[in-house]
């Protein structure tokens, strides 16, 4: 029977590329795998540093979006923040002006972790656009380290960020010690990221004293419902956010936003970061927020995404999806192929 669930998600599944408006987390092209069940269409797409136990959690991401259900939602639509990649201060500049008066959002989240001198210029360039287009104190501003700084770095870095107004620092060390450590030093609250996605468990993590806020990115978590748990167990703050998903792929995340009722603005605005995608009109922020929905992708856009990657390619992807099936997620998911 497992071998035949595996074999049921490879018949259906389509590798897609997507080319990215410029270079983000490294890459160019997203790529990752559409499946499709009784229940709709799911997206596996871990990064390609994901080990196979981290993208099994992916994986059942997909197959709850395929075969399973989501929970009812309690709103229509989730605000979203903006975000600026690790570029000069003129491009943030220029990508936070479209961003609030092309797509009405106000908040902005801004990745640092290079230069002190030019994360400080990029950050101040974001906050001259809000505080010049929406007025003073009005725009939020969240920044990413990524785990990229040490303790006394990101002292250092916070004191003079923090001149800035920032709503969070999301993960500025690697080690929950270390942001514990850091957390006394600085009066910039701390959200936690890949500390959270990266356990082993991460319903047994204690974030009291360490964090303000948890980021819950719920396809490297593994779905909705799992989401739904942690949410729960972590009793604090959160903030829902994707991993450059496309449209198909932003559907668990806005039904997780929408099962909350979430008010906080969700890192769901990365369509914006897309130059395709698999349905012909990319979910983009309009007024600051998205739909909750569940999309199915588009004949034309899938088969120009599916173009997009070469046969090598395609072929690691299909053994990849298998690879994760085998390290966990078949013995958690496959019950709902079964079932289906």
């Amino acid at each position: 029977m497992p071998d035949k669930q595996l074999q049921a998600l490879l018949e259906t599944a389509v590798v897609f590329g997507l080319p990215m408006n410029r270079a983000f987390r490294g890459i160019t092209m997203r790529e990752g795998i559409l499946i499709k069940g009784p229940s709709g269409w799911g997206e596996f797409a871990p990064f390609d540093d994901y080990p196979d136990v981290a993208a099994a959690r992916w994986l059942d991401c997909a197959i709850e979006s395929a075969f399973g259900s989501w929970p009812a939602a309690k709103c229509d639509t989730v605000a979203v923040n903006a975000i600026i990649p690790a570029v000069s201060s003129p491009e943030a500049a220029a990508l936070t002006r479209s961003a609030v008066l092309d797509n009405g959002c106000q908040c902005i989240k801004v990745k640092v972790g290079g230069t002190l001198a030019d994360d400080e210029a990029r950050v101040a360039a974001v906050r001259d656009v809000l505080d010049t287009a929406l007025g003073r104190g009005v725009g939020s501003i969240r920044i990413d380290a990524n785990a990229k700084w040490s303790v006394s770095e990101a002292v250092k870095a916070l004191r003079r960020l923090g001149e800035y107004g920032l709503e969070y620092v999301e993960q500025p060390c690697a080690g929950l010690d270390d942001i514990r450590q850091l957390r006394g030093q600085v009066g910039v609250p701390i959200a936690i990221d890949e500390a959270i996605r990266g356990a082993a468990n991460p319903e047994d993590l204690d974030l009291r004293g360490v964090a303000d806020f948890a980021i819950i990115k719920v396809a490297p978590l593994g779905g909705v419902a799992t989401c739904l748990r942690l949410v729960e167990k972590l009793d604090m703050p959160v903030v829902i956010s994707g991993s450059l998903d496309s449209s198909v792929g932003l559907g668990p995340s806005t039904a997780l936003a929408g099962a909350l009722g979430t008010t906080s603005a969700c890192g769901l605005g990365t369509g914006t970061l897309l130059a395709g995608d698999v349905v012909e009109n990319s979910t983009v922020p309009v007024g600051g927020v998205i739909k909750v929905e569940r999309l199915a992708p588009e004949l034309g856009a899938l088969m120009q995404a599916s173009d997009r990657v070469s046969m090598e390619r395609g072929i690691w992807w299909r053994a990849r999806l298998a690879a994760a099936w085998h390290a966990g997620a078949g013995k958690r998911s496959g019950s709902l192929i079964g079932s289906s």
